[in-house]
């Protein structure tokens, strides 16, 4: 059975309004866990073999990456939540923490990932603006 079922529900045509951008914190560990397997699985084994894709699964969301990355002070998570539940989320990351550092006073988004039943549905432009919001 598919760990995120309760996540696939009816997509009311004016939800826009409804979404909520909220902090992540280590109590949310499980569901970004499960957003990020069920996202990243969707985006890439297509063009990956099932060898690769589960050893990049195991070795970056499994729960002690990711309780570092949430606990990480130099990286945030947030959350976009319709209706009570997790469908999408952000991770930026300042100074140390980025895969690419530039400049002093520079963030990295470093994941957006939305579950695929709502692409196209301007989630990812709503995390977006949380992090130039973050940024400013």
């Amino acid at each position: 059975m598919n760990p995120l079922s309760p996540y696939q529900f009816k997509i009311p045509h004016f939800f826009m309004s409804k979404i909520e951008i909220k902090k992540a914190t280590i109590s949310d560990l499980e569901i970004i866990q499960e957003i990020s397997k069920q996202t990243f699985t969707e985006t890439f084994a297509a063009v990956n073999t099932p060898e690769n894709m589960a050893n990049y699964v195991r070795e970056n969301f499994n729960p002690e990456q990711m309780t570092s990355e949430i606990n990480n002070p130099e990286s945030a998570f947030y959350l976009a939540v319709l209706e009570n539940k997790t469908i999408g989320y952000l991770k930026i990351n300042f100074g140390n923490s980025q895969t690419e550092k530039q400049k002093e006073n520079t963030l990295e988004i470093h994941r957006i990932y939305v579950l695929q039943a709502f692409h196209g549905k301007k989630v990812g432009q709503l995390l977006l603006d949380e992090a130039i919001k973050i940024a400013k």
